[in-house]
């Protein structure tokens, strides 16, 4: 049997980031302060900061995407205040010596070192859906595209092959799946992942970087 590296994707949610390291090539573990239960991989419960700290060590790499409410324009608007994971994740991540990549929306750019972006229109998906991602290792992104189609706006009816923003109620759900590669997630989990596609570019990166240490 091949050895798979270990990955650790903290902040994991229904697991849209862990899907694509799996498919790198990676065994992945997922941690989530609250259940998960269609989470499709090994998953454990827990406060992930403090999983990172007590256990980053046993993983080859270390992967987390630190709740994004305290950066959205929606939260700001509504006055409510969130807690800064960002800096704390990246230091327990920094901790274990292993490579790490954090993930989060545009909006976290001040609270992010040189974040690379990646877009869904990189990867042949119907939706823009940019994405920051710090790392310790250098990340190489595609090209990314001027963006030429209009996207159906928010409450109005999604059909095949539309461009969306899978944010609010929006419609369609298995359509959407079918575009992101996530048949398992619910509309809620939708509204908060990563593109599988995203996290797979990445991790065949982290792999070859792991493999160039053997």
């Amino acid at each position: 049997m091949t050895y798979r590296p270990r990955l650790l994707d903290v902040f994991c949610c229904q697991g849209g980031a862990s899907a694509g390291y799996a498919a790198a090539g990676f065994d992945v573990t997922g941690v989530d302060l609250h259940p998960q239960p269609r989470y499709p991989f090994t998953f454990v419960q827990g406060d992930a900061i403090a999983y990172i700290r007590e256990h980053g060590h046993e993983y080859d790499v270390i992967a987390g995407s630190p709740p994004c409410q305290r950066y959205t324009l929606c939260q700001r608007i509504q006055g409510n205040e969130h807690p800064d994971l960002i800096g704390p994740a990246r230091e327990a991540m920094e901790a274990t010596g292993r490579p790490w990549i954090i993930e989060n929306v545009p909006e976290a750019a001040p609270e992010l070192r040189d974040p690379v972006t990646l877009c869904g229109a990189s990867f042949g998906l119907h939706t823009y859906r940019h994405r920051l991602f710090e790392s310790n290792l250098p990340l190489e992104v595609p090209e990314h595209p001027e963006h030429v189609h209009p996207t159906v706006k928010m409450g109005r009816p999604l059909q095949e092959g539309d461009w969306y923003h899978a944010v609010g109620n929006f419609s369609n759900v298995p359509y959407v799946r079918r575009d992101l590669n996530v048949p398992w997630m619910s509309r809620d989990g939708i509204r908060e992942c990563i593109p599988p596609v995203y996290a797979e570019h990445l991790g065949r990166q982290v792999l070859a970087h792991l493999g160039a240490l053997v």
